[in-house]
């Protein structure tokens, strides 16, 4: 990523792209950079440094930007999500922003009162909702889990339409760069739904090993995320989306992927099997699972 392209201000032809080193992120920037789009990454890390709760720095990562990829770590249901949108995209607009790509979140009220906020800036905007990715099982919160062979989360046998993170960097890639995407709301999700159980049946069949899935109580849940030492707001995240979000509210397919880029989702089959070949699963870490989650929304 050290050898993105840069463009001199005055061209106005710089994209933001904000968590750009997490999972959709870093994907958003290598897209758009492969097309020849200047990017800027906004995270604590980079030069100019973004950081959701020091707006100081604010200015200097605007600077020169026609579009911008917001997402908010960890997520827009967090408390004070929707000041932080509302302050952003103010800023931005001061700073002649043009076009704005929300990740937001399916089935979360406090979610699309963001996407409201942004829905209602003046600039051109588009919505990519989602919720649970395939890659929280290599890249994210159970990795761990899937290397020990069992899945354990106060999860039910509740279905969910779990999405590749790289057709949701698509979908934000041709939202920020092509015409015919502003106003849209793009409500993304895989080609079927899944438990927890299904999970486990696929990742068996493409690891050739045996990863079950064991249902424990929330509180014991949440008391082990706890006890890792995760920041506050990962405890609370975590908390909220087992108890609330994961209730069968979002056990539906939709087209969103199909509308935005004439294709179907990908298959969870066919990520297991690609993830399979890189190793990843191989071995069992000491690290517990909640010491790995990704601070953007799973």
């Amino acid at each position: 990523m050290n050898n993105l392209r840069h463009e001199a201000p005055e061209t106005k032809r710089l994209t933001l792209v904000l968590g750009g080193t997490g999972k959709t992120g870093r994907r958003i920037a290598a897209g758009l950079d492969a097309k020849g789009v200047s990017v800027r990454i906004g995270s604590r890390s980079a030069f100019p440094s973004f950081d959701w709760n020091h707006d100081a720095g604010w200015d200097a990562c605007l600077e020169g930007v026609e579009a911008a990829y917001v997402n908010y770590a960890p997520d827009l249901a967090l408390p004070g999500a929707t000041d932080a949108i509302q302050a952003f995209v103010d800023r931005a607009k001061r700073h002649g922003v043009q076009r704005l790509v929300l990740l937001s979140g399916r089935g979360e009220a406090e979610a699309q009162a963001c996407e409201r906020i942004v829905q209602e800036s003046g600039m051109e905007w588009t919505i990519v909702r989602a919720s649970w990715f395939y890659q929280n099982f290599s890249e994210g919160a159970f990795v761990d889990m899937i290397r020990s062979d069992q899945i354990t989360l106060p999860a039910g046998d509740t279905m969910e339409p779990f999405v590749d993170v790289d057709d949701i960097a698509e979908v934000a890639i041709a939202a920020l760069t092509e015409n015919g995407h502003a106003g849209e709301v793009y409500e993304v999700t895989g080609p079927r739904l899944m438990s927890f159980t299904d999970v486990a049946a696929e990742l068996s069949r493409a690891t050739a090993r045996k990863i079950t899935y064991l249902q424990i109580p929330h509180g014991a849940f949440v008391d082990g995320v706890r006890e890792s030492e995760a920041p506050k707001d990962v405890v609370w995240i975590m908390d909220y989306l087992f108890s609330t979000v994961l209730d069968g509210r979002n056990a539906h397919l939709t087209d969103g992927i199909q509308r935005a880029l004439g294709r179907p989702p990908k298959d969870f089959a066919d990520y297991a099997r690609e993830v399979e070949s890189t190793g990843v699963w191989g071995t069992a870490s000491s690290s517990r699972v909640t010491d790995r989650v990704d601070r953007e929304e799973i």
